[in-house]
């Protein structure tokens, strides 16, 4: 008879079996690493395994993108979505109604010749694509968790109101009317952040209800880097929805039950390339969100692809429509001694650089009552730290309503 392994030994041999089920492309000594260098029991590593096989839905076809990504095909009536209280029994709308009519279709003249990139699918479209029935899911591992601090913050936006929160920063334009959705073509860079916990976005925000009665409802889209949410410093497409100010509902992407995506193409959380080169190409998205008048279903399209939409029932106050619109950046600052963060927004240059140089948000509408796109009224336009990040708007013939916004962060007027 073999001697048994000593109960040390046992307990090591334990926990690799483990974590190799738990996460199938992280490798056992790695996985031990993180266990041991960040204090990881393994109480916490089954708590995670039980999050992950509620989340990681069953994969008809799994594809691993250049990036490292891992895109999992799951079955459109198998996704996240349908594990929400109130989608038990949903139907999937998988037609896009008509999108709202445009006045811009044609407004897309460039300044100064600079040109604009062509369009690009994702990376991991280029070798190979999900089966038709299936919906694209970035899969969620050990280490996407382990970077949020805890289960209940995965994926998840902190709790604040949005111009009181000290540690985020924002320029944007705001038109504070009745919306039935908005589009955008928004301009899109890779920012350098100074720190893995703080992140830079430029988003589109629906929103309706108030803080005060803690039922804000909001619908938001753009692109974001954020490495603690990610693992990388990449520029990536994402959504955001809440219906009660960010307390409990809602999260990033597909981390959540919400979302109902009807797409093959694009992985919400997906990578965004290519970005736009100072003083040379500069690549845009255009973004549309829009209230279905028949089914209350918002849908998003992102580059004329519609993705799918979020269900009317996830929402109380935006049931009906959004009572404000905003478009502009965000950075979270999270320096701590003293100076600002270096971290950029948008481009990292000031509005005033212009074309080419700084960040802009162009075409700007916002869906009627008739789903009809119109320019936005009574806009105001801010920014909560200006010697740091600023904006300046304006309208022509060709990019109708737009604005300029961004900087550097840390300068010799923002210290």
């Amino acid at each position: 008879m073999s001697p048994s392994p000593p109960p040390s030994a046992l307990l090591v041999l334990l926990l690799l079996v483990f974590v190799a089920v738990v996460c199938k492309e992280t490798t056992h000594a790695s996985a031990l690493n993180a266990a041991t260098t960040m204090g990881v029991s393994l109480q916490k590593l089954e708590r995670i395994q039980r999050f992950l096989e509620k989340i990681n839905k069953p994969a008809v076809k799994s594809i691993k993108g250049p990036d490292g990504d891992i895109i999992d095909c799951v079955l459109m009536n198998k996704q996240l979505a349908f594990d929400h209280p109130l989608l038990k029994n949903h139907k999937i709308q998988k037609v896009a109604p008509k999108r709202p009519a445009s006045r811009s279709e044609a407004g897309d003249q460039q300044p100064r010749n600079i040109g604009t990139a062509r369009r690009a699918l994702q990376a991991w479209n280029i070798l190979d694509n999900c089966p038709d029935g299936t919906v694209p899911v970035q899969r969620t591992t050990v280490e996407d968790v382990l970077r949020a601090g805890s289960l209940s913050r995965f994926g998840k936006k902190e709790v604040h109101q949005q111009l009181g929160a000290t540690k985020h920063e924002y320029a944007i334009t705001e038109a504070s009317q009745e919306a039935y959705g908005t589009k955008a073509i928004i301009d899109v860079w890779n920012p350098t952040l100074q720190q893995k916990n703080e992140f830079s976005l430029s988003q589109i925000w629906l929103t309706a209800g108030s803080y005060a009665k803690s039922n804000i409802n909001t619908i938001e889209v753009g692109w974001q880097a954020y490495p603690d949410l990610y693992g990388d410093n990449k520029t990536r497409l994402f959504i955001y929805w809440t219906s009660d100010a960010y307390v409990t509902t809602g999260c990033y992407n597909l981390k959540c039950p919400g979302f109902m995506q009807t797409n093959k193409q694009v992985v919400l959380g997906g990578p965004i390339a290519p970005v736009s080169t100072y003083s040379g190409k500069q690549s845009e998205k255009t973004f549309h969100v829009w209230k279905d008048p028949n089914s209350g279903n918002w849908w998003l399209s992102y580059d004329n692809i519609d993705v799918g939409y979020w269900p009317a029932a996830i929402f109380t106050e935006l049931a009906s429509n959004a009572t404000s619109v905003q478009w502009g950046g965000e950075i979270v600052n999270q320096e701590d001694n003293g100076q600002h963060t270096t971290t950029d927004m948008g481009s990292g240059h000031f509005p005033k650089e212009g074309y080419g140089k700084a960040s802009y948000f162009r075409n700007v509408e916002i869906v009627n009552s008739t789903n009809g796109l119109i320019p936005p009224q009574s806009v105001r336009a801010f920014a909560t730290n200006p010697y740091c990040y600023e904006i300046q708007t304006s309208v022509n013939a060709s990019w109708g309503f737009y604005f300029f916004y961004g900087g550097p962060g840390r300068n010799p007027n923002c210290l």
